[in-house]
């Protein structure tokens, strides 16, 4: 069993393991063999064999083979084959906002680099994960996939590799505790039970029943861990005796299915056979979850019937120790997921007992809470907590919305769960996911539902940020059909606004402060705090660019402090970067930089990719002002990497790409066409954490692996660093050292050999760190 946590070393995504590893050398092996040749290797086997840890062992070790990295994407927590791609994407750090299918977000993403991907657990969805695969393997010459299913994709090209089951012994063949100790299935077992019983050792008296056992079990990595955890209420050879019926019994019963099935779901069965009527509701119940979920959501959805809310708590550790139920802990708080096979069989045991609906209904309403709770507290100082909870529980709120769009009654509730965290859709950029549920609920809901309104306005706003003009138009002229029937200001305001975001991203500065200064009063009026924020910045930043600087300033600076007098984050950036680009357009470049870094800093917090990508751009345009043209081309060449990772660009808005075209042809011309596509070029290359190092020249006290370095260097080397993170060549640093070139030239090698860098823009991201 492991939990799913990311830590330094381990492949991106991957669950780290908590517990040891046994066996699997040769499979190990060949698999590292085999993705050294081929492009696409399958491990394939029944469910409980180990697939997924084998996945991750494999991924762990072959990092070294692959010079872009290793990702690896969990598959269990999702249940729709419309959004595989988008999953993929965002654990590839890419965003999909843009209104280009996310496979080719990711094609473009993976076209040059080269990359193991792991598709973990792709047997439900195994048709879409072949599609996609196929199409990747097609595109990337590079990429390289690995994948664990139950079956083969049946891709061209694919290579499977079967897990078997641990090694086992013959009972009658053991005779010495060394004797089974050669075993892996012993081991395994072995393992488990000193973790719950340590006073747990094999014997001359227990190693034919513990041979015996691991027989039985087959090897079978899931069963034997399920069977280790009762060493603390019989011995081995009881667990024999019982099991042994139980297998007996269900070979009987079931002889279609195969053997290594039937061993498991023996297990399984007998695993939930010693478990309490209490603990065995609970087990299904908890099925309804996808990915992990808190202690609150299992109190609301497993209690009821036979379960008292104040037992869910016990049940819990009930079924942690039983090896059911595996604890994680993010931020402080456990959450709890369960492995895909027990949770397949307890749906099983859900859908046998009619209670399927049931439960499924108190999950949505769980989630549908809990958007309830962001929408109420969003603005105020628990943003990024939110965010970060919502992305947590994001697998759930995909089950939660899906139950939703089925019935006419349930999307009403789906409309507004998919309306209320649309800043979540926006700050992680699932824009394509947000349109998806939006429209499937906007299908499925009566046509005079009053959540229609904002539901098609918001559809329409998503549409407009991925550049789906036609689209965006559309869905705001069917929400202003239906917003006078409804009587609501604040509606009409909201659309109102909407129109003004259009005219602004065309160009039409005139139009989009007409819009703005028309909604401010009734957003104010009725206290709605989200839009008087939104247009406050927008409006302020409208009049700014649009020749009344005063003006402007004087809006965002009301932005910046109604915001920063609540805590609130998210629109103090969006204010302070409207700030930055009003400053730099009337020549402030000092106020315009600050402006741009606050703004940056706190978008980083949010991971907001796209004011990642505005903010970054502006600094280019600062640098350029500023006299510094490498600094300037580098950070245009990471905000391009930026806009490339979301799928969009400064062309969003008129008002932003012109000037981003200006400042760019500028930097080409003062730099020469070699001299800046060789800085835009390592710009673009360096790693998102150094990149936004950079923009933000952060100095910090603490010491550092890097700031360690600098004591290698003389008083004349950190003096060069320094000339060459201001982008001078050798040929310029000797002038202004009044030395020869090449001591100049002898100084920079010197510092790259030292510092075991290999190029002057390191040099450079170390300077800005403070090195």
């Amino acid at each position: 069993m492991s939990a799913a946590m990311v830590v330094e070393g381990v492949p991106a995504g991957r669950p780290v393991d908590l517990t040891s590893y046994f066996g699997r050398r040769h499979e190990i092996a060949e698999a590292r063999r085999l993705l050294g040749t081929v492009r696409l290797v399958t491990l394939t086997g029944p469910g409980g064999v180990g697939k997924t840890r084998l996945a991750g062992r494999i991924a762990a070790g072959a990092q070294k083979q692959f010079r872009d990295g290793v990702t690896f994407v969990e598959l269990a927590e999702l249940r729709d084959p419309a959004l595989l791609a988008n999953l993929v994407a965002d654990r590839l750090g890419l965003r999909d906002q843009s209104a280009r299918a996310a496979a080719d977000t990711l094609i473009e993403h993976l076209r040059t680099r080269s990359t193991l991907l792991v598709l973990d657990n792709c047997e439900h969805l195994v048709g879409a994960c072949a599609d996609l695969v196929d199409k990747l393997i097609v595109s990337c010459p590079k990429l390289v996939i690995l994948a664990t299913s139950r079956q083969s994709l049946s891709v061209e090209g694919e290579h499977l590799l079967m897990v078997p089951p641990l090694s086992v012994p013959r009972g009658e063949d053991v005779r010495s505790p060394d004797e089974l100790a050669k075993y892996d299935a012993a081991r395994l077992f072995v393992d488990r039970a000193t973790a719950v019983l340590p006073s747990f050792a094999v014997t001359d008296e227990n190693c034919a029943d513990l041979a015996r056992l691991c027989e039985r079990l087959e090897g079978l990595p899931l069963a034997i861990e399920l069977a280790a955890v009762r060493c603390r209420s019989m011995s081995v050879r009881q667990m024999v005796e019982r099991l042994s019926k139980r297998l007996s019994l269900l070979t009987v019963g079931t002889r279609t299915a195969p053997r290594r099935q039937q061993t498991l779901r023996a297990m399984i069965d007998w695993s939930y056979s010693l478990c309490s009527r209490p603990e065995q509701l609970v087990w299904e119940r908890a099925s309804v979850f996808s990915g992990t979920f808190d202690l609150e959501a299992a109190e609301h959805v497993c209690g009821g019937p036979g379960v008292e809310r104040t037992q869910v708590l016990d049940l819990v550790d009930g079924l942690l120790d039983k090896s059911v139920l595996v604890r994680d802990e993010h931020g402080g708080v456990a959450r709890f997921r369960m492995l895909e096979t027990l949770r397949e069989y307890a749906q099983d045991c859900l859908d046998r007992a009619g209670d399927r609906a049931r439960v499924s209904r108190l999950h949505r309403d769980w989630y549908a809470g809990l958007t309830a709770r962001f929408e109420a507290e969003w603005h105020g100082p628990r943003q990024v907590a939110w965010v970060d909870r919502l992305r947590q529980d994001h697998a759930n709120l995909r089950v939660a919305l899906d139950f939703c769009v089925n019935d006419p009654a349930d999307a009403v509730v789906g409309l507004r769960m998919a309306t209320r965290v649309d800043d979540y859709w926006g700050i992680r950029g699932f824009h394509t996911e947000a349109r998806l549920w939006l429209d499937r609920a906007l299908a499925a809901a009566a046509p005079d539902a009053p959540q229609r309104v904002a539901a098609l306005r918001m559809s329409g706003w998503f549409a407009l940020l991925q550049g789906d003009i036609p689209t965006g138009i559309d869905r705001l002229t069917q929400a202003g059909e239906l917003v006078a029937a409804t009587g609501d200001p604040v509606q009409e305001a909201y659309l109102a606004h909407a129109w003004g975001m259009a005219a602004l991203f065309s160009g039409d500065l005139t139009k989009a402060a007409e819009a703005f200064a028309r909604v401010l009063p009734t957003f104010r009026e009725h206290g709605e705090l989200r839009g008087e924020l939104f247009t406050l910045f927008i409006y302020g930043y409208t009049l700014g660019l649009a020749g009344d600087p005063a003006a402007g300033r004087t809006m965002l600076q009301e932005a910046i402090d109604r915001s920063t007098a609540i805590g609130e984050s998210f629109w103090r950036a969006w204010a302070l970067w409207g700030l930055s680009q009003v400053e730099i357009t009337y020549g402030d470049v000092e106020a315009a930089d600050q402006a741009a870094k606050e703004a940056l800093r706190l978008e980083r917090e949010f991971g907001n990719r796209l004011g990642e990508a505005f903010s970054t751009d502006l600094l280019a345009w600062v640098a350029q002002r500023q006299g510094r043209p490498v600094r300037a081309a580098m950070l245009l060449g990471a905000a391009s990497a930026i806009w490339s990772a979301i799928g969009s660009s400064p062309s969003l808005s008129a008002v932003f790409d012109q000037p981003h075209r200006e400042y760019l042809e500028l930097n080409r011309q003062c730099l020469g066409a070699p001299a800046f596509q060789k800085a835009f070029a390592e710009g673009s290359a360096l790693p998102s954490d150094l990149a936004m190092h950079y923009a933000l020249e952060e100095d910090t006290s603490e010491p550092t692996a890097d700031s360690d370095r600098s004591t290698l260097l003389t008083k004349r080397e950190v003096e060069i660093a320094r000339l060459v993170a201001e982008g001078l060549t050798n040929r310029e640093i000797a002038a202004r050292l009044t030395i020869a070139q090449r001591t100049a030239e002898s100084h920079v090698a010197h510092i790259l050999t030292k510092l075991e860098f290999t190029t002057r823009t390191q040099i450079a991201v170390w300077v800005a760190s403070g090195g």
